[in-house]
C-alpha cells in the first residue's frame, strides 16, 4: 500500500453532520478543521489514527466535524497519533512565550508572499541554510508518487553528470528494513527520524545531486525546512487521475479495489499538501505530457535555475 494512495482510502468515513449538528461551536469547528487538515497532510484514514489514538472512528469524526467536545486527555492521544504536539492541534503554538507572541503580532495578516519573504529572511539571520553555496546544485524533486520523480529524476541527473539518490533506499539503508517495515515496526515517528537524518547525511556528502524524495516529506515541517534551504526544490505536479493512472500503471492495483475512495482520499491529501509542494523554487505540470516533454520542460527550468544562481 503506498503512502498516497491506499486500497482502503477513506472508506467508513461518514459524511458531515447536517441539521442540528451543523449548528457547530466555532471553538470546536476550527478544532475539527484542525485534525482533518493534519491527518489530510500525512496521509492518514481515520480510521487509522482512530486506531492509533485508541478511539473509536464515530468518536473522531464527530470530532472533526466540530460536534464532539473531546476531552483533553483524548485530544493528547490524538495528538500523539498525529504526530503533532497538542498546542499545534489547538493552534495555540505562538502563545508559548512574549517573543512568540510578538512575531505572531508582526506576522499576522501577511499574505502569502511577505511571510515567504520573512521566512527566507529568518533562514538567513539563523543559519538555517539559505546561505549554502552549494543549494542551487542539489536539486530536490518532490510530489506524490506518480508525478515522475523516480522517472525524471535520472534522467536528469545524467543531463547535469550528477549521481542521482532516491531518498526512500536512504532511508531502508539506514534502517536497515524497507520503508513499509519502518512503519509497521516502530511507526510514523520513527520513520520520520529517518527521514531526516537520510537527508542530512545526502546534503553533507554531496555538493551535486538529484533526489527524489518521499511524497510525505513536507509533513515535518523541520525537515521540510532542511530540504528548502539545502536544496533547489521542484515541485512535479500532475492531475489526481494521473497520479492514480501512474501508480497503476508502475504494477500497483491495490487502489483498483476501492477506487472511490482512494481517489477520495488521493484528492484530500493533495489538499492537504499543496500549500507546502507550492513552497518549492520550482513548478512543472507533467499532466497530459509525454516523458519527453516533461524531461524538456524539467531540464529547461533546472539549468536556467543553476544558471541564474551561478
Amino acid at each position: 500500500m503506498t503512502e498516497e494512495v491506499q486500497a482502503g482510502g477513506m472508506a467508513g468515513e461518514s459524511a458531515e453532520p447536517t441539521g442540528a449538528e451543523a449548528a457547530r461551536n466555532p471553538l470546536l469547528a476550527a478544532l475539527g478543521d484542525r485534525v482533518r487538515n493534519l491527518r489530510a497532510q500525512r496521509g492518514l484514514t481515520r480510521k487509522a489514527v482512530a486506531l492509533s489514538a485508541e478511539v473509536s472512528e464515530r468518536h473522531l469524526a464527530n470530532l472533526e466535524y466540530g460536534t464532539g467536545n473531546a476531552s483533553i486527555l483524548v485530544l493528547q492521544q490524538v495528538a500523539t497519533a498525529l504526530h503533532c504536539s497538542l498546542a499545534e492541534l489547538v493552534g495555540d503554538v505562538t502563545t508559548s512565550s512574549p517573543e512568540w507572541l510578538l512575531i505572531r503580532e508582526l506576522l499576522e495578516h501577511r499574505s502569502e508572499a511577505d511571510l515567504r519573504r520573512a521566512r527566507l529572511a529568518l533562514g538567513e539571520l539563523l543559519g538555517s541554510g539559505r546561505g549554502d553555496a552549494a543549494r542551487h546544485r542539489r536539486i530536490a524533486l518532490i510530489g506524490l508518487r506518480g508525478a515522475g520523480k523516480s522517472t525524471l529524476g535520472p534522467l536528469l541527473a545524467q543531463d547535469l553528470d550528477v549521481p542521482f539518490i532516491e531518498l526512500s533506499r536512504e532511508i531502508e539503508t539506514l534502517a536497515g528494513c524497507s520503508v513499509r517495515e519502518i512503519h509497521d515496526l516502530y511507526g510514523t515517528s520513527a520513520y520520520r527520524r529517518y527521514e531526516r537524518r537520510a537527508l542530512e547525511e545526502v546534503v553533507q556528502i554531496h555538493s551535486e545531486v538529484v533526489i527524489a524524495t518521499p511524497g510525505g516529506i513536507v509533513s515535518d515541517p523541520a525537515t521540510f525546512n532542511e530540504l528548502l534551504s539545502h536544496c533547489t526544490t521542484v515541485w512535479l505536479r500532475a492531475a489526481p487521475e494521473e497520479h492514480m493512472g501512474r501508480v497503476v500503471a508502475q504494477g500497483d492495483t491495490r487502489p483498483i479495489a476501492a477506487s472511490k475512495e482512494a481517489m477520495d482520499d488521493l484528492h484530500r491529501i493533495l489538499d492537504g499538501r499543496a500549500a507546502f509542494y507550492s513552497k518549492a523554487d520550482l513548478q512543472i505540470d507533467t499532466s497530459g505530457q509525454t516523458l519527453e516533454q516533461s524531461f524538456k520542460a524539467l531540464r529547461g527550468s533546472v539549468r536556467a535555475a543553476i544558471a541564474a544562481a551561478s
